[in-house]
């Protein structure tokens, strides 16, 4: 973006002492210590959107005692049981369509949904498809799936504000919520000093303006999942877990484009099928490889870190955004979170996904995360006395222009795709997944959306070049 201009970054002896010593927790005990087997695997303790059930809990209540039988066929097969394919599942479901199932390898969420941090922003888009998701996303998470299911979502309409520090970005965000109430977001300019009586610990010395939308929030990605699960099921979804997919079958009956007729498992057993929709995250693009389909989405490192509680967090305190200096703010288990996002990120397995990394962990770069880290504590002056509880990096899946992929493939018929939601699945997952839903349905994208921004058939094959993409993503 023109308006992000490269602060000058210099690591502090105090920001490394922190970085390595975590006061009380070092990262070694967390990596050594901080795990739970589930099926046999490892899984790491930290899951900060978590608050009810642990992650334990939700993946075994989600499956049956009685193992499901396999059909022979289905109409819609969803693969992916993250935020996505659970959301299409839904949506599906609730506009009537019949005979859909949704495999997912391992157990739902697992992939990048359980790692996300949840934030739920209406504001911040210059673009009316994503706007009006964002609007839609959150009615689903605050008030329909929770009437609809009985399940709380974890919303929690804390707020969100977005700083401006310099006059560049005082005068694009002002485009935005200009943009924003146009599209009915109920964003407010407010003064630094504000800020800062809404968020206390937030140093404002510097803050032109905050941009406030009050009733913005975080939901908690893990219940949102369960609630479409849910959701899904209760209008006739048929959901099963520990069921990979390891290709799709085509036939060519009738014309040049290949058709979709089913999708095959790793046993050699088939599913005939009149649709599949790939949400398989960032294994999209590897599944689509195997059909010559152009799924250019690429994993990135995201990192996080979540401080020890300390006294006088209040949970009510808003997310603060401040893009200049690379982070957001928010109350987390007593503490806060801080979230980083690079200037210049780095791309995370180019060549293949490994198949086996459901809830996985990368191993953080000190030393390159070292200088925004020392950015963000200068945001959160707090943070530089506060022992962390840990620093850490999950994969996130960007596309070439940071716009998602979603909707009938070019390659072949009826297979769709929802997939590389550069961060904000959680944020537009329902509203990917009513639009795909309807595109599904009716065999066209939807007359009141537009899709041109997102439509899968957009990019050439040239997009998904290993260089291309490994170079690309940082920038995204």
């Amino acid at each position: 973006s023109s308006y992000v201009a490269t602060p000058k970054l210099t690591p502090s002896k105090l920001v490394l002492h922190h970085m390595m010593t975590f006061s009380s927790v070092s990262l070694r005990s967390v990596r050594r210590h901080g795990t739970r087997m589930v099926q046999g695997r490892a899984i790491p303790s930290l899951s900060p959107c978590v608050s009810s059930h642990s992650l334990l809990d939700k993946g075994r209540r989600s499956q049956s005692t009685k193992e499901p039988t396999l059909p022979s066929e289905a109409n819609v097969v969803i693969i992916g049981g993250g935020i996505i394919g659970t959301s299409v599942a839904y949506h599906l479901g609730k506009l009537g369509v019949k005979d859909v199932l949704l495999l997912e390898r391992d157990m739902l969420t697992s992939g990048t949904t359980w790692h996300a941090a949840g934030l739920i922003n209406t504001f911040d888009s210059l673009s009316s498809t994503s706007t009006s998701m964002r609007k839609y996303t959150k009615e689903l998470y605050s008030t329909i799936l929770p009437e609809e299911t009985g399940m709380s979502c974890g919303f929690m309409p804390i707020g969100f504000i977005e700083l401006a520090c310099d006059e560049d970005r005082l005068e694009y965000y002002r485009r935005v919520a200009a943009f924003n109430r146009y599209s009915g977001v109920d964003v407010v300019e407010i003064s630094g000093e504000e800020v800062r009586e809404r968020c206390p610990v937030v140093e404002t010395s510097d803050v032109l303006a905050g941009f406030y939308v009050a009733s913005d929030g975080r939901a908690n990605p893990t219940d949102s999942t369960m609630a479409f699960a849910k959701g899904a099921r209760q209008y006739g979804v048929q959901i099963m877990e520990n069921v990979s997919v390891s290709g799709v079958t085509t036939s060519r009956e009738n014309g040049v484009i290949p058709r979709v007729n089913g999708i095959t498992l790793p046993s050699g057993d088939e599913i005939a099928a009149n649709v599949v929709v790939n949400c398989a995250g960032m294994w999209a693009r590897q599944l689509g490889e195997r059909n010559g389909v152009n799924i250019p989405n690429q994993a990135a490192e995201h990192y996080y870190l979540i401080t020890e509680p300390f006294s006088g967090v209040d949970p009510s305190w808003p997310i603060v955004e401040d893009s200049s200096r690379c982070v957001y703010v928010r109350p987390e288990g007593g503490g806060l979170m801080l979230g980083l996002f690079e200037l210049m990120g780095a791309s995370w397995n180019v060549e293949e996904i490994p198949e086996g990394f459901s809830f996985g962990e990368i191993n953080a770069d000190f030393d390159r995360m070292g200088p925004y880290l020392e950015e963000a504590m200068k945001r959160v002056p707090i943070t530089e006395t506060v022992g962390a509880k840990t620093l850490f990096c999950g994969p996130e899946s960007f596309t070439p222009d940071g716009n998602p992929i979603v909707g009938e493939t070019a390659e072949v018929r009826n297979y769709y795709v929802a997939a590389g939601l550069n961060s904000i699945g959680i944020l537009t997952g329902g509203g990917i997944g009513k639009v795909l839903a309807q595109w599904i349905r009716d065999g066209r994208p939807p007359t009141d959306v537009d899709i041109t921004a997102i439509d899968a058939a957009r990019f050439s094959k040239d997009k998904n070049n290993r260089k291309y993409r490994a170079d690309r993503v940082g920038e995204t």
